[in-house]
């Protein structure tokens, strides 16, 4: 559930004057005052902007999450760390764990959603960036080299076709021959 700043503000009042406050639906009284403890750590840290619910979802880079899990590794608690920053306990663990597990890249945003199906290729743009004048002559050495080694195949691939035709004659005669001399035998 979501509560407003005014109501965090009167919470916070009454519960350091020693009244607490009517407790919610759903909530333990413990849960409650673990709450309001929380809220006056905010407030006592950030002010009372650090109550006030931003709407929106704040991108953090790499870097700053690098910052603030070296404060959790020199010894400070997840607790007062993430209180400093305005930002929810849970989420620093979070970095935390994966800091020790991959190290800086797992600070590093991933991409998220569906990965696309092979064969389904993002649209391109139809203008190629023009060619440099070295990205030039190396194109046309390339495609030469290719037209060379298009031709060097096409000759293997012929010399392979009369080995196997010369072959095959050969068999073919060894064939009729050995059918001659059987021939022969059996009149005989």
């Amino acid at each position: 559930m979501r509560y407003s700043y005014e109501y965090k503000r009167k919470c916070i009042e009454s519960y350091k004057q020693g009244i607490l406050p009517e407790i919610p639906e759903g909530i333990t009284e413990e849960g409650f005052k673990g709450m309001i403890r929380r809220w006056i750590r905010q407030d006592n840290a950030n002010g009372y902007e650090g109550l006030r619910h931003r709407g929106y979802n704040r991108k953090w880079s790499p870097e700053e999450k690098m910052e603030l899990i070296q404060k959790v590794l020199s010894g400070n608690s997840n607790e007062s760390v993430a209180t400093k920053a305005g930002m929810n306990p849970g989420q620093l663990h979070q970095w935390v764990r994966k800091y020790k597990i991959f190290g800086y890249n797992g600070l590093v945003d991933k991409k998220k959603g569906r990965k696309p199906k092979e064969g389904s290729e993002m649209k391109r743009s139809t203008d190629p960036k023009p060619l440099s004048e070295s990205e030039r002559e190396e194109l046309i050495r390339l495609r030469a080299e290719i037209e060379y080694i298009k031709a060097e195949n096409e000759v293997i691939k012929k010399e392979i076709a009369l080995r196997e035709e010369r072959r095959a004659a050969q068999l073919k005669a060894k064939k009729q021959r050995s059918s001659k001399s059987s021939g022969k035998k059996d009149i005989s």
